[in-house]
């Protein structure tokens, strides 16, 4: 008996719960509410972008590239049909 009590209790409070919630969020004060933030969405949006600070570019001519060490390093040339052949 006292299991089934304790079913029917908790069924209830979450059918209560349920019940809270969806007048809640149905209601018509909460539906203003996000008619209001949905209107003014552009002007807060506006409002932090002005004033957001301009940053100048500093990084014009950060690398420096190194030309002569690119000639140095020459790559050796593989054949890859005479290394399946064997040592020829």
């Amino acid at each position: 008996m006292p299991k089934g009590v304790l079913k029917v209790t908790n069924f209830l409070l979450i059918l209560f719960f349920l019940l809270f919630v969806f007048i809640v969020y149905f209601s018509t004060g909460n539906k203003n509410k996000i008619l209001k933030n949905r209107s003014d969405y552009p002007d807060n949006v506006y409002k932090k972008i002005s004033n957001l600070p301009f940053l100048e570019n500093d990084t014009n001519n950060v690398i420096d590239y190194n030309y002569e060490n690119s000639e140095e390093k020459k790559t050796k040339k593989r054949y890859f049909w005479k290394l399946l052949n064997g040592n020829k």
